[in-house]
């Protein structure tokens, strides 16, 4: 049967698809065509979207230093820990870990999604 599909186009530029039932990606996590994407921040929308925009992005810094890293959890809290210690960033508290589950599903290193394959062993040779 038939299903519709939802096509969105964030004002970052952004392309989201939202089928009826999102297939995972090779690597398990959220597939990029499938995500709702916050047209103000860029980042992946959710219920807990506004707790990290509040928290960290546009608070703070930009999102887009959240869309430019990929840490895995323990990478993204030793982060906090690092902007606590020297950004003044103040304690997180239960706020932390919906936090750190948001950028640990969204935004760590094997759920990148990229438009080329990875550069293969490259076999080098010397110019005449």
């Amino acid at each position: 049967m038939w299903k519709p599909l939802l096509i969105l186009i964030s004002l970052t530029g952004g392309l989201a698809v939202l089928p009826d039932t999102p297939a995972p990606s090779a690597a398990g996590g959220p597939r990029a065509d499938t995500l709702l994407l916050n047209p103000e921040t860029g980042l992946v929308e959710n219920e807990v979207h506004y707790l990290v925009k509040a928290q960290c992005a546009t608070v703070c810094h930009s999102s887009q230093l959240i869309l430019n890293n990929r840490f895995t959890r323990d990478g993204w809290k030793q982060k906090i820990r690092w902007m606590q210690a020297t950004q003044n960033l103040w304690d997180l508290g239960e706020t932390e870990d919906p936090i750190l589950d948001y950028l640990e599903k969204y935004y760590a290193p094997t759920t990148r999604v990229s438009r080329r394959k990875p550069v293969g062993p490259i076999e080098w040779y010397r110019l005449p």
